[in-house]
């Protein structure tokens, strides 16, 4: 009669921790699913964005066309307002360069 007592509650615990182990999954893949649709939405309103500034990066881009017949004077003039544009940030990285080392020497 122990015997049958004993086993009786084991049974009986092990069906309710099986129903609460299965309430807790089965709430959790709902709460998976709201997720997944969630994800979805900011997923598509992130493509739109993606798509948009796509296309104002098209429409805005500098041309690179072929300057073959351009006026040789105003490309001189692009080509040293680059070079000067260029070299003022190289300055700028050589003098960042040395106050780093200097205050990590000091």
């Amino acid at each position: 009669m122990l015997w049958f007592l004993l086993w009786t509650v084991l049974v009986l615990g092990t069906l309710a921790g099986a129903f609460f182990l299965g309430r807790r999954l089965w709430r959790s893949t709902l709460a998976l699913g709201r997720e997944l649709g969630r994800a979805s939405e900011v997923l598509a309103v992130l493509a739109d964005r993606a798509d948009e500034l796509a296309r104002l990066a098209r429409e805005n881009a500098p041309d690179t066309g072929p300057t073959l017949f351009g006026d040789r004077d105003e490309l001189r003039d692009v080509r040293d307002r680059l070079r000067t544009e260029r070299e003022e940030r190289r300055a700028v990285r050589v003098l960042d360069a040395a106050q780093g080392w200097r205050a990590f020497w000091t």
